[in-house]
């Protein structure tokens, strides 16, 4: 194909080989002494996100930086998400560089930075943080838990494959979600209904960086798509919501209200449904019932 050509791929290729767009995030961990240390980060993702028994983020990162040796010590960390503010973004790249110990980073930190809302012994968050994520560290996965601080010139084998010391300079931790922590502003937003103007001021790391530059864009006003449904027939409907339970039955008029749900989660919903009737006591779920139903998910998503 003459419109690209190949590039080759090395190390930190989504660096160097790369435009990859990532979050901005500063990790909160706590040192061997005690003292709040922030690690700017931009490999930070959502890992488990539906159907386990916990939420789950994934940061990877330089396994001999402060950030890794404190969570292989401490189990804990909180991610914190930056506003878009020019001043914010240079502070990260501050805090971001490497060899610095965290006393020389953190002397004039320009961030305030507030306590654990869960335990004062955990990471700090913060101050000016549109949503923090406080976590744990699940290092039951890959007997991660046997990985252990210390090793700063770099880990001899045998290396984890996703959770723990993966490689001779590499760590990947499954941090589960403990704790969303959000400004009341965007809480109502997500709450109440989002709108373009309620959205934070995010800043979007472009990933490449030179020898001089860290590169990234300035947040503009999102712009919304509909989403193009497909209703789906009445009848498919009708046939998985007979299949859900014997002893709670949807009338033809329930099922027509419920064709815009994509057939990928119809499934999940009518299960969901079924429970919440169970709950109350309903055993034919009528359009009536149906909107008790739907009020108590609605509830339940808020929560």
């Amino acid at each position: 194909m003459d419109e690209f050509k190949d590039l080759r791929i090395v190390d930190n290729f989504y660096q160097t080989s790369a435009f990859f767009p990532m979050p901005t995030t500063l990790v909160g961990t706590v040192s061997e002494n005690g003292q709040a240390n922030m690690g700017a980060y931009s490999l930070c993702f959502p890992y488990y996100i539906a159907g386990k028994e916990y939420y789950a983020m994934i940061l990877e990162c330089r396994n001999s930086s402060n950030t890794a040796q404190n969570i292989l010590r401490t189990k804990k960390c909180s991610l914190n998400f930056i506003p878009d503010d020019r001043k914010f973004f240079k502070e990260a790249v501050r805090l971001g560089f490497p060899g610095d110990t965290t006393e020389e980073k953190m002397k004039n930190c320009l961030f305030t930075l507030r306590e654990s809302t869960l335990d004062k012994s955990r990471p700090k968050i913060i101050g000016e943080a549109f949503q923090v994520f406080e976590c744990s560290w699940d290092d039951s996965l890959e007997d991660a838990y046997l990985d252990k601080a210390g090793c700063l010139e770099g880990y001899e084998p045998p290396y984890r494959n996703f959770n723990g010391i993966t490689s001779k300079f590499g760590a990947h931790f499954i941090l589960k979600i403990d704790k969303i922590l959000m400004k009341p502003k965007y809480y109502d937003a997500i709450v109440g209904g989002v709108s373009a103007k309620e959205f934070p001021r995010v800043p979007v790391d472009y990933g490449y960086r030179d020898s001089t530059n860290f590169w990234y864009t300035k947040f503009k006003k999102p712009i919304p798509e509909k989403i193009q449904a497909k209703e789906g027939d009445v009848k498919s409907v009708i046939y998985a919501a007979s299949r859900i339970d014997p002893d709670v039955k949807f009338t033809d008029g329930a099922c027509s209200k419920l064709t815009k749900i994509p057939r990928i989660f119809l499934k999940a919903a009518l299960t969901q449904m079924v429970e919440i009737a169970k709950e109350e006591g309903i055993k034919l779920i009528d359009e009536a019932a149906l909107e008790i139903i739907n009020d108590k998910r609605r509830k339940e998503k808020k929560k």
